[in-house]
């Protein structure tokens, strides 16, 4: 059953596939720059170099059942909260296994999972593919919207 709890052994193996993943993603791609693991959480603070916004981390934290995506994107919005917010809704709408939300301090993160048994190669590749676009795509909008008397 999909709700169950992934065994431990099989948690340590998909440590291990996810380990190298981002190995194999380090040497080959000029995207994501470094990556580190924090075991006493099961997360992985992996860097990632973008145009539209320089440097990010995304954090990738395996859990019992679900490897859980997060990204910060930026603070709490300035002005013009309604367009802003309403900018990001729409936004939702057109992504799928990741969402805007609000955070600590109300800022604003993109969050994501996937199922344990659906962690592939091709879908860890998806899943920051589809971070790094989403962030390209909406970084500097969300930010003309949510601080614009700084763009003027």
């Amino acid at each position: 059953m999909a709700d169950n709890p992934t065994p431990n052994e099989e948690l340590a193996l998909i440590k291990e596939k996810i380990d190298l993943w981002l190995k194999t993603r380090i040497s080959e791609d000029e995207v994501i720059q470094s990556a580190d693991f924090d075991k006493s959480d099961s997360r992985w603070y992996v860097r990632v170099t973008g145009e539209e916004k320089q440097n990010y981390m995304v954090l990738i934290t395996l859990r019992q059942r679900t490897l859980h995506f997060e990204t910060y994107v930026m603070p709490e919005p300035e002005e013009n909260k309604e367009d802003f917010y309403r900018h990001l809704l729409a936004r939702n709408n057109k992504l799928h296994n990741l969402s805007f939300s609000i955070g600590q301090e109300n800022a604003v993160y993109l969050t994501g999972e996937l199922h344990n048994q659906w962690i592939s190669e091709n879908n860890l590749d998806w899943m920051v593919g589809s971070i790094y676009a989403t962030i390209e795509l909406t970084f500097k909008p969300a930010l003309k919207i949510g601080f614009a008397s700084r763009f003027s």
